[in-house]
């Protein structure tokens, strides 16, 4: 059995969705202790809780400690990974969709049917990857690798009501291919996409996160194509809240609106995430390097990404999936930004 200590590094719930999700794959039992012992609210939380469940479900799986606020958990994976589960999985007001699928996909990846759910809850919140980033640059990046998944945004859930709605389907990988990306390929593309969203509000909010968005990035040289999201205000009185992702090739940047803010200030603060990651060389952004890390390792070929800087998620999840995979990884410092930051290359030589 593993142990694992639950305040390493970033010190959340990462360390709980890739450990239980590596110890699924690979029949591992795995204890993990301390659990966010950093946090003002130690322990697990609802969404922790939903996590666990839905790997417990995909592999047959079962938990020791699994309750609120429980600070230790032992998890025991089934004696196959049967996969094959379709319902809904509710977590509850606005917990994050797209953190639950951080366990989800990897189980169902390697389960031995295919797997189909509609997940219910929040779809853009705070610390948090928005769904946008979800479907447009890591879904993409999967593909890459050959993976077939399909996920599909029925409807948004902001906080604190959630109510977001998302359908994902995903079949078993028989050969995951290795992600490469070369540095000279990586600064090619020159549009930056995205979607600016609003629901329940008026109808200007996503038009001006929108303009406000593609100034930033016209005065830095970008040709833009953000598309504008609007639910009706009055279809949607408790669903409310509005947000801005945008993307280009595999670098984001977003960013939501809050009671308070200006809606041009959405739009800027998205447009100065991406802009930061794509005047340097990296070939992924610092979000999605810590949620490939776990696929490179599983992957049957040598991958390679360059990361602007190393972010307490990434250390957090090499940490976990090395403990798990028996050390995969060669990570070499390089120069990649003209500002104060290490960027590091990260090399798999994959299983």
């Amino acid at each position: 059995m593993l142990e694992v200590d639950g305040s390493f590094g970033e010190g959340g719930g990462q360390i709980i969705r890739t450990a239980i999700a590596l110890a699924a794959i690979t029949g591992k039992e795995v204890e993990i202790t301390n659990i966010r012992a950093n946090r003002p609210n130690p322990g697990l939380s609802a969404q922790h809780l939903n996590a666990v469940k839905a790997v417990e479900r995909l592999s047959g799986g079962h938990t020791e400690g699994l309750e609120l606020r429980s600070t230790r958990l032992k998890f025991s994976p089934g004696p196959t990974k049967r996969g094959g589960f379709e319902g809904e999985i509710d977590i509850g007001t606005a917990g994050s969709i797209t953190l639950l699928l951080q366990s989800y996909i990897p189980v169902a990846l390697f389960s031995r049917n295919e797997t189909k759910v509609r997940i219910t809850g929040g779809t853009d919140v705070k610390w948090s990857p928005p769904i946008d980033f979800y479907t447009h640059l890591f879904i993409k990046a999967l593909r890459e690798m050959g993976c077939e998944i399909y996920l599909k945004t029925e409807q948004r859930g902001y906080y604190p009501k959630g109510g977001g709605l998302v359908e994902i389907c995903v079949t078993p990988v028989h050969h995951l291919t290795g992600f490469v990306l070369p540095a000279c390929e990586a600064g090619t593309e020159s549009i930056v996409k995205g979607v600016s969203h609003s629901c329940g509000l008026s109808a200007h909010v996503a038009e001006r996160q929108a303009r406000a968005a593609e100034k930033v990035l016209h005065d830095n040289g970008y040709s833009t194509a953000i598309k504008i999201e609007i639910e009706a205000k009055n279809g949607a009185k408790w669903r409310t809240g509005s947000g801005i992702t945008l993307w280009c090739g595999y670098k984001s940047g977003s960013a939501l609106g809050e009671r308070g803010k200006r809606a041009e200030f959405v739009g800027e603060e998205a447009a100065r995430k991406i802009l930061k990651e794509l005047k340097s060389a990296s070939t992924v952004d610092v979000y999605l390097a810590d949620q490939l890390v776990p696929y490179l390792a599983l992957s049957n070929d040598k991958s390679e990404i360059i990361v602007r800087k190393m972010t307490k998620h990434l250390e957090t999840n090499l940490y976990i999936t090395q403990k798990f995979l028996n050390g995969r990884f060669e990570v070499e410092k390089k120069d990649v930004t003209t500002e104060k930051e290490t960027g590091f290359v990260i090399r798999s030589s994959g299983v």
